[in-house]
Formats: structure tokens, sequence, C-alpha cells
């Protein structure tokens, strides 16, 4: 297995070109170190290594001023002032022939990125400051759009098709996520301008909501006119090998999406005692919040592929849609992050959803071993998977063989032991569902008569599924919701509401 370092070395003997960049410094980053990062993003990304000549030469960084440098690094990157918009770029210190020097890893973006004003492209070695050639940076643009589909511009979509709580909601969350974020400041325009989720259409002229404006926070309605095959579906299938056990159809905007998966795999995933020093930690929630933000982050959305959460026997297995930037198993040693929606992922990290690119892939493959007993896979296709094991102490009993005699279907007979054991998980299985689904329709009722039409919606469902069916008469007759017209069962304007019983038991569940 190839180290980081042998990997540089192997780099820097390539010498300087399209996606690599030199930068000889001691104690100080120059200038154009910020203009070949605005090249790199603008054209397909690039390395730049501070501490070696044009020459290939390792001249190193004074080991003194390495923190400072990184500081310096950071703090521009992230200055508007400096790169707008404004990028989150890392630097690692590695050591070379007992000398030290910065790498930074540029990631293509999906913006045109400024330079103190200008705009710079990268040819062969070189950053091309192209900001008065107009032909190529309407090119630029294009080009960017082409690749980036969430970059998308819809003129006729405006804050009106937007939620405006959902917006308040990412607001506060930002707030609260990075203190003294300027969102909380912003009006709303100003704060989707400043997400790259408003934009315009340099071809055309209009100004419009973007795709990723429209998955992020977009009205229901919205978002299925714009994607009417938009959906992600979280499937357990454990007893009931050919259909499912549950199941949850996601057709609504990426926030929403996020607690949904998660609400799931909280529902049917257990969560093991995990004690990381002296502190209990979730691993579940660890790695499945890195999965959930992996299917809704990385996905191409213009793709039909629905994208799959199926919580199969010991394992959870993820599929979206992808543009590849390679294809097998990928391999946290030679691991590059590539963002497939940057303006999506920056989002979800601005509001404490998802880590820097990179690190939610070596955070799942640290955990997902004492999580699960195996460490996850992660294969990069034209549809991209998720493989995280986890821990299964349901017994299952073997499924009936079907066997053939004399040109007939004989199904084969077990153990009547066998059959009690499925009879059991079964049971089991079914209870939790119900009782969940009881509880859940209790609290849609907590605050005011809702029709089963209404307590499908809060539920996540289009229409009436049927667990809620059986679920609305079993509670009746408990006692714990009823008629508001009794005289009239199959009224139009039927609701049902909480009996005091169903307060005192919704109060409590």
């Amino acid at each position: 297995m190839i180290s980081s370092s042998e990997k540089i070395l192997q780099l820097i003997k390539q010498g300087e070109g399209l996606e690599l960049e030199f930068k000889e410094a001691r104690t100080r980053l120059n200038r154009d170190v910020f203009e070949t990062a605005c090249a790199f993003m603008n054209r397909i990304g690039g390395t730049i290594l501070v501490g070696v000549s044009d020459k290939g030469e390792i001249k190193g960084i004074d080991p003194q001023h390495a923190a400072q440098m990184k500081k310096d690094f950071i703090t521009a990157i992230n200055n508007p002032q400096k790169i707008s918009p404004p990028a989150y770029l890392s630097v690692d210190e590695i050591m070379l022939e007992d000398k030290l020097i910065l790498r930074v890893y540029v990631p293509e973006s999906s913006q045109v990125h400024r330079c103190n004003g200008r705009i710079y492209d990268r040819n062969e070695d070189s950053d091309l400051d192209i900001t008065d050639h107009t032909n190529r940076v309407a090119t630029l643009y294009q080009r960017k759009q082409a690749i980036f589909s969430e970059n998308k511009v819809y003129p006729f979509a405006g804050l009106k098709d937007l939620r405006a709580d959902l917006i308040e909601k990412c607001r506060k969350m930002a707030g609260l996520w990075m203190p003294g974020h300027p969102w909380p400041q912003m009006n709303d325009l100003e704060m989707l301008q400043s997400a790259q989720l408003y934009q315009t259409d340099h071809e055309t002229g209009k100004s419009g909501v973007t795709l990723a404006g429209i998955l992020l926070l977009g009205q229901d309605n919205l978002i299925l006119s714009v994607l009417p095959y938009h959906k992600t579906d979280l499937i357990l299938r454990r007893i009931d090998l050919d259909r499912y056990d549950d199941r949850d159809i996601v057709s609504t905007n990426l926030i929403d999406s996020y607690d949904r998966i998660l609400a799931f795999v909280g529902k049917h995933l257990s969560d093991p005692f995990y004690l990381e020093g002296t502190n209990r930690m979730s691993l579940r929630d660890t790695i499945f919040r890195e999965v959930a933000s992996n299917i809704l982050i990385h996905r191409e959305y213009l793709n039909a592929f629905p994208a799959k959460l199926i919580i199969e026997r010991g394992q959870v297995k993820t599929e979206n849609a992808s543009k590849p930037h390679g294809f097998g198993v990928l391999q946290p040693e030679t691991f590059t992050p590539f963002p497939k929606n940057p303006v999506i992922a920056k989002f979800f990290r601005q509001i404490g959803r998802a880590d820097e690119l990179g690190s939610g892939m070596r955070k799942m493959m640290r955990y997902g071993k004492a999580y699960g007993g195996a460490d996850p896979e992660l294969i990069e296709e034209d549809i991209f998977k998720i493989i995280v094991r986890y821990p299964d102490t349901m017994a299952y009993p073997e499924r009936p063989a079907i066997v053939k005699i004399t040109g007939q279907a004989q199904v084969s007979t077990r153990p009547e032991s066998g059959g009690r054991v499925e009879a059991q998980v079964e049971a089991q299985d079914r209870a939790q569902v119900e009782a969940q689904v009881d509880i859940d329709i209790l609290r849609a009722c907590a605050d005011g008569p809702k029709s089963s039409a209404e307590i499908a919606g809060f539920l996540g469902h289009k229409q009436l599924s049927g667990n809620i069916r059986k679920a609305l008469p079993r509670l009746r007759e408990a006692g714990l919701i009823e008629y508001t017209i009794p005289d009239k069962p199959k009224s139009r304007l039927q609701k049902y509401r909480l009996t005091d019983k169903g307060r005192q038991r919704g109060v409590t569940s």
C-alpha cells in the first residue's frame, strides 16, 4: 500500500501541470497561491504543494511558521473579499526527506470563483486571468452548468415557491452551529444568494432559484414539477425478503428527507452501548448521519434512478445515481474526494448536517467496524453503493426450499420449532410496527382533530396506507380516539380527535 508521502513524491516527479502546482515558501504564503486555488476550482481541481520549487526540489517550510501559514490560508480562502464565493479547503502537513511541506487539495467547484475580483482559469501549468475575455468567461459558466446540474437556473421559481418556514429553520440552525454566521442577519433573498441557491443564467441573462435551491427549500409540488421521479425509497426487508416489512417513500425537500432517513434507521436498527474514552457515543447515529447526507448530497438528480436505503439481515445497503470519477471500491488510503453537488454539500455543512469533504467517509470507516464487525464498503460506479454492517441479534428461520418432484413444485417441510421461531419473529416485528403507527397517529391528533387524509400526510404518506387503515379502528376501540361526527361515520367531513385517555397516552408515549 502506497503511503501519502510516497504518493506526493510520485506527483513531484511528474512535474507541474494542469492539476499540480509547486509554490516555494519558507515563512509566509505568496499571493499567487490564491490565484492558483481559484484557477483549480474553476477548471478541474488540483493539488498545491507549498515548500517545493518550480523545478521540483523539496525546499520545505519553516516548521515554526507552519501553523500561521495554514491559518492565513484558511482565513483568506474563506474571506469573500479575497475569494468569491468563499471556498472551504483544508491544508495537510507532510514530511518529505525530513522537510515539512504543505499540501492543499483543491476540488473542482460548481461555481465560477474570483480572486481579488478577477477570474482565473488553468492552462497547462499556468494560471490565466480571463476576466476581460467575455467569450471565455461565458464558456466557463456554461461548462459549470453542464457538469453540475445543481446549478441549473429556473427563472419561473422565486421566493414564493420556497418554504418560508424551512428557510427560517435553516437560518437558525446555521446561527446555532456557527456563532457569528451571517445568515441570521440576512433577508431571505440575500441568504439564497449567499448560499448560491439564487443565480443568474449567463447564457439567457435570466435569474431564478437553482435546482439546488428547489431541492433544499422548495415546496413539494415545485420539487415534483421539476423532478417528477424524485424520491428516496426506505425499505426494511428482513422477514419478507420478496417484498418488504416496512417502507417509507420520501419525496420531499432534502432537509426533511434527511430527518426521515435517520428516523427510519432509528426505528429499525439497534444502538449498542459504546464508549469513546469516558464519553458515551451513538455509533448508529454517527455512521448513518454520514450515510444519510451521502445519499442526498452526492446524488445525480437529473438521473431518474430512485435512491434507496435497504435494511437487510445484518447489513444496510444504499444506492443512488452518480457521475463517477473512478470505478471500484474506494480505499481511505488512496481516496481523493470529489464534490458531486458542492452547493448542496456546502449548505448541509452550514447547518451542521455534514462534515468537510472526505472526512465523512473517514469517520464512517473509523466507526463502522466497531458497530457491525466489518468495514463499510463504498463502491463508485454509475450507481454509487454503500454497504454498512450492523449488529443483528434476531434469529431468522431458513426460508422454505422449492424442490422439483415428478414435474411438480413441492415445498419442503421444516421442523415445527423453525415455524414457531418464524411466527414469533413476524409477530414481534408486526407488533413493533403497529405500536409505532399508533403513537404517530396520536401525535398527529395532539394539536387538533384530523381527517384520515391529514393523518396520512402528517405521517409522510400521500394516501392512506394499510397500517393506518387498520390502526384507526383499533385506536377507536381502545378509546384513544373518537369521531368528531359520531352519528355519521362515513361523512366526508369526518375527523378524528383524541379522547382524554388518548391525550394521556399521547403525552406518555
